[in-house]
């Protein structure tokens, strides 16, 4: 004795165990979630010391010493609305000797240099030729989202003729609004 099978039936079987396996239960339940992200920070990051940034002889008519200051990074991550800005400001002590005159904030001036940009935004290197009072050094304006800005600037002091030969030593104080 020969039994057959309809193809028909076996089909409609697998059909319908596939059906079963794609129902949820009886007894599942879902439960809502949501996350929240929030603006961040407005940030920026310098180097801690850039140690000496030069030697240059005494000259009758004066010179400048010049050197890096170390990498400057500003971070915005606020999530400001579009067409907002930053301004990164610097500022300078006198450059004091151990004993002695100093040299003052109007003598020393700051280069930016390159500005290495990341996000939607339109970055000017104002180049201060002087840091008396808090000066900008660079402006961020035209924002959309978040963004950053990296430089590495070179100050600039200029010393007068005849200044006594010595260290002098003074502090850049960088900020962001």
């Amino acid at each position: 004795m020969r039994i057959t099978r309809a193809p028909g039936l076996r089909v409609a079987t697998v059909v319908g165990m596939l059906s079963l396996l794609g129902a949820a239960p009886a007894w599942a339940q879902t439960t809502a979630a949501t996350v929240t992200v929030t603006g961040g920070a407005l940030s920026i990051t310098v180097a801690a010391d850039a140690g000496n940034l030069g030697t240059q002889a005494n000259t009758v008519s004066g010179t400048v010493i010049s050197g890096s200051l170390g990498q400057v990074q500003v971070n915005d991550a606020r999530s400001a609305a579009a067409g907002s800005g930053w301004i990164a400001s610097v500022i300078s002590t006198a450059f004091t000797p151990l004993t002695g005159a100093t040299i003052g904030a109007a003598a020393v001036g700051y280069t930016v240099g390159t500005i290495t940009k990341v996000g939607t935004a339109t970055y000017t290197a104002n180049d201060p030729t002087h840091l008396e009072g808090v000066i900008a050094a660079v402006t961020a304006t035209g924002i959309t989202g978040d963004n950053s800005a990296t430089w590495t600037p070179t100050l600039n002091v200029a010393v007068a003729g005849g200044k006594a030969a010595g260290v002098y030593s003074g502090t850049i104080t960088s900020s962001v609004v």
